[in-house]
């Protein structure tokens, strides 16, 4: 009897610890749809700003704008995902990023897509934080760098593709024509996730605090991420102008080498978190983005290019999924949305500052420059990190 009991017992931990199931599934194509219609436009806003009659600091304004509005929503998503629960969270802002990307291709002035950002913005922040709570939901505890690597995946297989498709139908279609398709797909998305089975939300025990914004045990990696986005902005604003500015072509094998290094650090850096720690992640990583920074600043043809996207890649793919995971360890379960929420406030933050900032630096400084700074931004994150571990241990 002993003995059944043992084995049944067993069953019961194995199936517990089993990430792949129906819901787990649905989220990673959910999360697929809706990356690749935003990283579709991430490369081709730049280049609508630019036939609407913006210079290189309305570049940066309107792309840093996209991510602050989804910074003020995130802790106010953090909050709704434990009182209204994910579902509405998620498909609430599903369905605000169909309807403002759709609109995008609809108008002929800076002033209506500045604010058509700010919603799509509100619809990212809660999309995108109620899709890694109901990740973590769905992945057991013990294998929770692992599963996030595989959802994490899933956002970089649409890396992969979307800036290239991007780029390429930018070409040859409208912009018109090139939104309403990114509207689609986070169409695609909102239908998916609308099958998804939804944790319930727990009933509050404790009153919610006013002004709580953010979740504290997250605090610690989120400012290391924060340091580590900063480069993004800088990235995804204007290395499409920067390279033909150079006369260097091929800028859609930069993103497509990008994605595929990123799918490839996924698939042993969760494990290496889960196993190691972030001690075992970190630092490597930081090492291969600072060295990413170095070589676009110097950018002396596609080669170097190509190089920096491996470098950049599989730094950042190691990186932010640890990082991550790490933010929602200690947060208690109730916290996990705001944990998350945390965590990606601080991801926007990075991206936001970087981009305005940057685009302030290219109009003064050239853009070459852009990428020096982004290095500095990255030894802070560093020598922030060699903090931690030596406070950590006092």
């Amino acid at each position: 009897m002993a003995d059944t009991l043992t084995g049944e017992a067993k069953k019961q931990t194995a199936g517990s610890e089993k990430i792949w199931s129906r819901d787990f599934v649905l989220i990673l194509m959910s999360n697929f749809f809706i990356f690749l219609g935003f990283q579709m436009t991430l490369p081709t806003i730049p280049l609508f700003v630019e036939k609407l009659g913006g210079n290189d600091q309305l570049i940066g304004i309107v792309v840093g704008i996209f991510t602050f509005s989804a910074l003020l929503l995130r802790p106010y998503a953090g909050h709704t995902l434990e009182t209204r629960g994910r579902r509405f969270v998620y498909l609430t802002g599903l369905a605000i990023f169909v309807l403002s990307v759709g609109s995008f291709g609809f108008i002929n002035s800076l002033i209506f897509l500045f604010v058509l950002r700010i919603i799509q913005g509100f619809g990212w922040g809660f999309s995108t934080t109620a899709s890694g709570t109901i990740a973590t939901d769905l992945i057991p505890a013990k294998r929770r760098g692992e599963g996030m690597g595989y959802f994490g995946l899933s956002g970089n297989i649409a890396l992969a593709f979307g800036p290239t498709l991007g780029l390429a139908l930018a070409g040859v279609i409208s912009f018109k024509l090139l939104f309403l398709i990114c509207a689609l797909l986070g169409l695609a998305a909102l239908v998916l996730s609308s099958r998804i089975s939804y944790k319930q939300a727990e009933k509050q025990t404790v009153p919610l605090k006013r002004w709580d914004i953010y979740e504290k045990s997250a605090l610690r990696p989120s400012f290391l991420l924060f340091f580590i986005t900063v480069t993004f902005g800088g990235i995804a604003s204007f290395l499409p102008i920067y390279s033909a500015q150079k006369g260097i072509g091929g800028i859609h094998w930069y993103f497509l080498l990008f994605a595929i290094a990123l799918m490839i650090s996924r698939t042993f850096a969760g494990r290496l978190y889960d196993q190691r720690g972030h001690q075992a992640v970190f630092l490597p990583g930081a090492v291969l983005i600072l060295a990413a920074m170095f070589l676009l600043a110097w950018l002396p043809s596609s080669m170097i290019m190509y190089i920096a996207a491996i470098f950049y890649g599989l730094g950042f793919g190691s990186v932010q999924p640890a990082l991550q995971a790490w933010s929602v360890k200690e947060a208690p379960v109730n916290r996990r949305g705001m944990a998350n929420a945390t965590f990606f406030s601080f991801f926007d933050l990075g991206v936001g500052i970087g981009a305005i900032v940057f685009g302030q630096i290219a109009h003064l400084f050239g853009y070459n420059t852009i990428y020096l700074a982004a290095a500095g931004s990255v030894v802070i994150s560093i020598l922030l990190y060699i903090w931690i571990l030596i406070t950590k241990r006092d």
